[in-house]
């Protein structure tokens, strides 16, 4: 199954993931992302200096505001 990173402090979308039989790790630095399919953020943080490097061609998808059901079905339709 699909290798999806996802930041720590979404344990609730980590374990919905993982019940779906995908293969989630959790991003700790820039470089977790680098291999993976999909990546799930919070998007609290995201672009505060206004910069936009980016380390995957993957998807990214914010998760704030969203349930882990909401953010699994994204998932999928990201994959394809």
């Amino acid at each position: 199954m699909a290798k999806i990173g996802v930041e720590q402090s979404l344990g609730n979308v980590q374990q919905a993931l993982r019940e779906r039989g995908y293969d989630v790790v959790e991003l700790k630095q820039e470089s977790d992302a680098a291999d993976c399919e999909c990546c799930v953020i919070t998007g609290l943080d995201s672009n505060i200096m206004g910069m936009q490097d980016t380390v995957t061609k993957a998807p990214v998808i914010e998760a704030n505001g969203l349930s882990a059901d909401e953010v699994c079905s994204l998932v999928e339709n990201r994959l394809g």
